[in-house]
């Protein structure tokens, strides 16, 4: 950790241990690692114990500050903080104070109120439903040193498949209890491996207080959730997902925070942290929205993102609401909010903030993957700051998802007139760099999982959740699927119970389950998929417009190898189907997704096939296949 103090702490040292400079660049919003300036940090004396823990608090309207804990029976009057002048920044040490020692801020408002906080850099909470934050320090002893040298390069043009998860319901106890970091750590560090995943995705573990929200209303924006461990433990369960190979992405929330009394919400008594009236006011999710243009908000805010990426060793952030942050309106009726200075509804000082903490970001960790979710329209979302984008280095492609999802909702007798939902995406495929995202929202709230909005009777629906998937691999844009869609569940996520394990005792689930390794494992044996992934030289159409059939098929082209992809997305058996190419050629079968090794019906696809010179689809040449209903299968070129 760097935020420890060393050496004896005199009882005249007031604001020696913050500097002038780091208060000046703290209110320019410029303080990239605020959390060694604020917060409890430990004091170590010549021999390396710690002897207690300084104190430092943002409270700038606070009429008095003291911090209460357990060792002075949670009295204000004990252990008042003294201001520091012209900073709006309280201090203290306390002698004596030792590791995971429960403490809060007492803060005496101008209306004469007192509240008690949490401390908003504090490292480590109370398990809920308590609240107080915990002193702590620890000694982690990294041992990922090759990985991070191996993974140091963007990953624009390398393979990526990110299992996204919610560490309470991914697997439980026997008893049904929630593991702990480091019990979760070793077995889905060996299942992410098995399957090819390339990172795990966790949603939300920064502190919160309700199971309920999955850790998107956030009250401990520097504290990984006391209910699976401690901060150490969370250390070591990115150091053993790293140690397979395994990248680890935190879902991030900069947008909003909670109401709750002993958060941020009306810190100092006054909206510090927040916008002041209805623009701070998030109705849509009863949260309240960071006020983006405060210079202290964005010290905080950024030097955030730059902590988990740097004491947690994170390999990326997938950032939260972004379009709530875009948009003045977000959420709110019309006549609820205010038009920026120009008219317009986007939020201007969002917008550069959003550009700051890229910038920052970038600047500090060049290989991190930083991802929008940002399900608008808004350009350059992943364009660099100096050509006047957004700086992310991925965005969500909610549009894809949206459309594709649609479509195979759609009966097939009705596909014909909704075939532009599959194909609209490539008309914009390369504006961004994407990431394809089945998450967890496409299956809570009633809308179904994944393979239930798969159209037609139980068969079915297996055979076209494959087919989808296939389509999904081969589509350009790195891919993202939340857990338990390899397994096939028809049960809605519960984020109070693990997956149905269980369910691979089937021959249909267990068949969903082998294919989906099969594809990854061809997705990332093949750099075809990846290697040209963010510009039209690794894609062509053979055939975009196919409607009567329901067929797609394309060519995904690496730098040396070539792939086709033909997605059936009917249960008719077509035989003798012409697929135009571009040159003369031969192409052999690697994966078919009727395989019966995957549950299907075993239909035999051609396992090789050669062109003949027939104008077809606007190509010289074309090969014969067959097709089986509802799938995908994949040829690759042999090679001269």
């Amino acid at each position: 950790m760097d935020n420890q103090v060393q050496g004896i702490i005199p009882d005249n040292a007031a604001g020696k241990l913050i500097s002038q400079q780091d208060v000046y660049l703290f209110r320019e919003g410029s303080l990239f690692e605020a959390y060694n300036m604020l917060g409890a940090r430990p004091v170590f004396n010549s021999t390396g114990q710690i002897d207690g823990f300084y104190f430092a608090l943002w409270a700038p309207n606070a009429v008095s500050v003291s911090v209460v804990g357990d060792w002075n029976g949670w009295d204000p009057e004990v252990n008042k903080m003294t201001k520091l002048e012209d900073s709006g920044i309280w201090e203290l040490y306390i002698d004596g104070v030792g590791i995971g020692w429960t403490y809060k801020y007492a803060i005496r408002t101008a209306s004469g109120s007192v509240v008690f906080k949490a401390d908003p850099y504090g490292r480590f909470a109370e398990v809920r439903p308590a609240t107080a934050s915990r002193t702590w320090h620890d000694d982690y002893k990294w041992h990922d040193g090759v990985y991070r040298i191996k993974h140091s390069t963007k990953p624009y043009n390398q393979p990526m498949v990110i299992y996204e998860l919610h560490l309470g319901s991914w697997v439980r106890s026997a008893q049904g209890e929630i593991l702990t970091y480091r019990d979760i750590a070793d077995k889905l560090a060996r299942y992410a491996e098995d399957n090819g995943y390339t990172h795990i995705e966790i949603m939300p573990i920064t502190e919160h207080p309700y199971d309920g929200s999955w850790g998107y209303q956030v009250t401990g924006f520097y504290a990984p959730t006391s209910r699976y461990g401690t901060p150490e433990d969370f250390k070591y369960f990115v150091d053993t997902l790293h140690s397979k190979g395994i990248g680890v992405i935190m879902d991030w929330v900069p947008a909003h925070f909670t109401r709750d009394e002993h958060g941020l919400a009306s810190f100092d008594g006054t909206a510090l942290y927040e916008y002041e009236g209805s623009k701070g006011d998030q109705k849509q999710w009863g949260t309240l929205k960071f006020d983006l243009g405060k210079r202290e908000v964005q010290s905080f805010l950024i030097s955030n993102a730059l902590f988990w990426l740097g004491e947690y060793h994170l390999d990326g952030l997938r950032v939260d609401a972004v379009s709530c942050m875009l948009y003045l309106d977000y959420g709110n009726e019309n006549g609820t909010w205010t038009p920026n200075e120009y008219g317009g509804r986007e939020n201007l000082q969002a917008i550069e903030f959003i550009k700051k903490l890229n910038t920052a970001v970038y600047a500090r960790f060049p290989s991190a993957i930083m991802a929008a979710e940002e399900a608008s329209d808004y350009p350059m979302v992943t364009s660099p700051v100096h050509d006047g984008g957004l700086g992310f280095g991925f965005k969500w492609n909610m549009g894809w998802m949206n459309d594709t999802l649609k479509y195979m909702e759609t009966d097939p007798l009705f596909r014909r007139g909704n075939h532009k939902l599959m194909t609209f995406s490539m008309m914009y495929a390369f504006n961004e760099n994407y990431i394809l995202p089945l998450s967890h929202d496409e299956c809570v709230h009633g809308k179904k999982t994944v393979l239930d909005k798969m159209s037609g009777d139980y068969w079915q629906k297996f055979a076209s959740l494959k087919a989808y998937l296939g389509y999904m691999f081969a589509h350009p844009g790195k891919k993202l699927l939340f857990m338990g869609t390899e397994l096939g569940q028809f049960m809605e996520w519960r984020y109070y119970e693990d997956l149905e394990w269980e369910l691979l005792r089937y021959e249909t689930h267990r068949g969903i389950y082998m294919f989906h390794r099969a594809l990854i494992k061809m997705y990332r044996d093949n750099p075809a998929f990846w290697q040209k992934d963010t510009n039209w030289d690794g894609f062509t159409w053979c055939n975009a417009d196919d409607n009567d059939t329901s067929v797609l098929s394309f060519i995904r082209k690496g730098e040396e190898d070539q792939v086709l992809a033909v997605v059936n997305l009917t249960p008719v058996e077509r035989y003798d189907y012409w697929v135009g190419v571009p040159d003369s050629s031969e192409w052999e079968l690697i994966l078919s997704s009727d395989d019966k090794a995957y549950g299907g019906s075993g239909f035999e696809a051609l396992v090789s096939a050669t062109t003949d010179e027939h104008e077809t689809a606007g190509h010289k040449n074309r090969l014969r296949l067959n097709l089986p209903g509802n799938s995908v299968l994949f040829y690759r070129k042999k090679s001269n």
